[in-house]
């Protein structure tokens, strides 16, 4: 790590704190201890965290977490320094913070009654008492923006609960930050080091050994880590839903001996191993291992993991094979998914499968899980929508709240209905951009070429992709629902996508997709419109005379829908914006060029531009309408930015091909 990097990082972070505390009147070290919290929320490290300070003779607590489906109980402590790199934590000071920390759990019961009833340590009290009662284990968390000199302490007990430490210093909070993997690396270290047999490869960028796991250790890596350890594969774990999951759970209930002489085992990977060698030097065991990630044999290790903790069968006797590739973290985007796809031999893997980890759906899934959308049943309950980046991991998510009361609230605050995948979203967008005879070829083949158009154009995911992008899905999905009700029948998802094409192509993409993000609904206009357009398409596409599956999927098919004479009606046209919603976004030097060429141009000229447009009517209306509010925004000072600044500059260009002539500022038409 370079101390340039670490120097300018604890610079900004301070800064940022600083600036935080001072924004929201909070205190720095709470302010910091939030924003930690954040991160590591985003990351999957914590779940639910809430500040609550205390501090008395010997205890110290800044807040706590109570995870939802009572994994743990997680308390935490903080370290923070205005000047971080001038001093280093050491180890007595790391272990003085976690005492204090640790003290918190034994004298709970006797702070609760001097705290006044809603405050935040009451309700930490009152929380801590109650997890102390079936929590599985306790999680001692120190944050610090300071580099520390040693590692966390061993694991500890209170009260016969296994307690751990997690130190997140500066170092490792700036490895997390600037790594760009979605969490901290999986490190496991084997109290008796696992037997291993070395495969010779001249390869050097990975190798390959070859070992027999307990199963009971492989269901309590997934119990500690849950879907962070599968964020490299390809799918997530698809429940007990399909025959092999089933399967896997009736070996492990009824024939455990045999389990490893059914089962196909898992493959791994790893970034770093420590090894037990021979003699001349050959691996022999696993002591530890870095980078953890099961690659293939999610359902395996997860079904483990239902048997140990819905079973609750202990799995004695229980062993796994496991392939672990040692892999440079340079490749992993290149070996990955070639492992995945050629060891899979348990439930069919896709093309669509194939691009979890491409950093576009990473970014999306980030973003797009970040967002709340309006509630629109009056309850006031705002909702998330779900991007599925791998296969399963909808069910995953909610598996991981083991109560019913916390599954309904999952589903309540991320209904099945707002739930998408990778080859939704690039049928929602497809129709869109006018390309239905893609969609029509299948998930697979629309998807593929997604993907094409995502490699070459390198859009922004930004909240603006992902809210544009959602709304798309709620036009494709009203559409829908109104090709049901004219009896579209088999033929449903082609019409669909048809008809939002048309529309789309209709309005000239001027249909106000951030006022459906924002409603989370198409208005009475847009679904009346939709409803006229809807039988006309069917008329064209339906006919006794051809296959209408295959004619579907052709260009010739959309060329012959596109001429359908249809007008926009009055009441929709009312309602459209006066440029096109593109739901990508250029790289943003293009977007600085663009807004720097806008402000180059007096707000005289813009004006200018709009009259000779209206008198000689050369420019479409929406091209004037545009001219007349660049040349408004800037008479006020005010910018033109992103989308509209590009759109501007293309108008200006178009105008100037068809004859406009700028007048010099400064000179009317008379003098001119």
């Amino acid at each position: 790590m370079a101390e340039h990097d670490l120097h300018d990082y604890s610079r900004a972070l301070v800064t940022d704190i600083q600036a935080l505390a001072d924004a929201e009147g909070g205190s720095i070290p709470n302010t910091f201890t939030q924003h930690v919290l954040e991160i590591l929320e985003e990351a999957g490290v914590v779940t639910d965290a809430a500040l609550a300070y205390h501090s008395s003779r010997g205890l110290e607590i800044y807040g706590y977490g109570l995870p939802e489906d009572g994994s743990s109980l997680d308390l935490y402590t903080t370290d923070f320094n205005l000047t971080p790199l001038s001093s280093k934590l050491t180890k007595a000071e790391s272990d003085k913070l976690f005492r204090r920390l640790f003290a918190f759990l034994g004298k709970h019961g006797a702070i609760r009654p001097n705290q006044e009833d809603n405050t935040d340590v009451h309700d930490m009290c009152v929380g801590v008492e109650k997890a102390l009662s079936n929590v599985p284990k306790i999680r001692l968390f120190l944050l610090s923006n300071r580099v520390s000199t040693t590692s966390a302490p061993g694991p500890e007990e209170f009260a016969g609960i296994p307690v751990t430490h997690e130190l997140w210093d500066l170092a490792r909070l700036h490895r997390h930050e600037t790594s760009g993997s979605i969490g901290e690396p999986i490190k496991v270290t084997f109290e008796r080091p696992l037997p291993c047999l070395a495969a010779h490869s001249d390869e050097p960028n990975y190798s390959v050994v070859l070992a027999v796991i307990p199963g009971r250790q492989l269901a309590e890596l997934y119990k500690e880590h849950r879907t962070r350890l599968l964020e490299l594969n390809v799918r997530s774990f698809l429940q007990t839903r399909g025959g092999v999951n089933k399967g896997i759970r009736e070996t492990l209930l009824k024939d455990p001996s045999r389990f490893l002489a059914y089962n196909n085992g898992v493959t791994a990977t790893a970034s770093d191993v420590d090894f037990e060698t021979d003699e001349h030097g050959s691996p022999v065991a696993i002591r530890s291992m870095t980078g953890l990630q099961i690659v293939n044999g999610g359902q395996t290790t997860a079904s483990l993991h239902h048997v140990l903790t819905h079973d609750k069968r202990d799995l004695d006797g229980v062993h796994v094979q496991m392939k672990l590739t040692i892999v440079d973290p340079a490749y992993l985007s290149e070996i990955v998914p070639r492992i995945s796809q050629y060891s899979n031999t348990q439930n069919k893997v896709t093309l669509v499968d194939f691009s979890s980890n491409h950093e576009f759906h990473v970014a999306f899934e980030r973003v797009s899980r970040s967002l709340w959308a309006l509630a629109t049943d009056g309850s006031g309950q705002e909702t998330r929508w779900f991007y599925e980046r791998a296969r399963g991991q909808y069910t995953d998510k909610s598996a991981e709240h083991e109560t019913r009361a916390a599954q309904r609230k999952f589903k309540l605050i991320t209904p099945t209905r707002q739930r998408f995948s990778k080859s939704d979203l690039a049928t929602f967008v497809h129709s869109w951009e006018q390309l239905p005879y893609w969609v029509s070829r299948g998930a697979q083949k629309n998807f593929a070429h997604f993907m094409e158009r995502i490699e070459k154009s390198d859009p922004v995911v930004d909240v603006q992709y992902c809210k544009r992008a959602i709304a798309t899905a709620l036009l494709f999905q009203a559409a829908d629902r109104i090709a049901r009700t004219h009896s579209a029948g088999s033929h449903k998802r082609l019409i669909t996508t048809y008809t939002v094409a048309r529309l789309s192509l209709a309005a000239e993409k001027r249909i106000d997709l951030d006022r459906i993000w924002n409603e989370q609904r198409t208005t009475d206009a847009l679904r009346e419109a939709l409803d006229e357009l809807c039988p006309l398409i069917m008329e064209k596409m339906i006919s006794a005379y051809r296959h209408v599956s295959e004619w579907a999927k052709k260009p010739d098919c959309w060329d012959e829908v596109s001429r359908i004479p249809w007008t926009l009606p009055d009441a929709l046209a009312a309602e459209l914006s006066a440029v096109p919603f593109e739901i990508a976004s250029p790289e943003s030097t293009e977007s600085d060029e663009a807004e720097a060429a806008v402000e180059d141009i007096p707000s005289e000229e813009w004006q200018a531009l709009a009259d000779w447009a209206r008198e000689g009517r050369a420019l479409r209306s929406v091209d004037r309408q545009l001219a007349d509010r660049v040349a408004q925004r800037l008479s006020q000072g005010r910018r033109v930015i992103g989308a509209q600044a590009r759109q501007a500059m293309e108008v200006y260009e178009e105008a100037l091909r068809h004859g406009f002539h700028p007048v010099p500022v400064g000179l009317d038409h008379e003098t001119g």
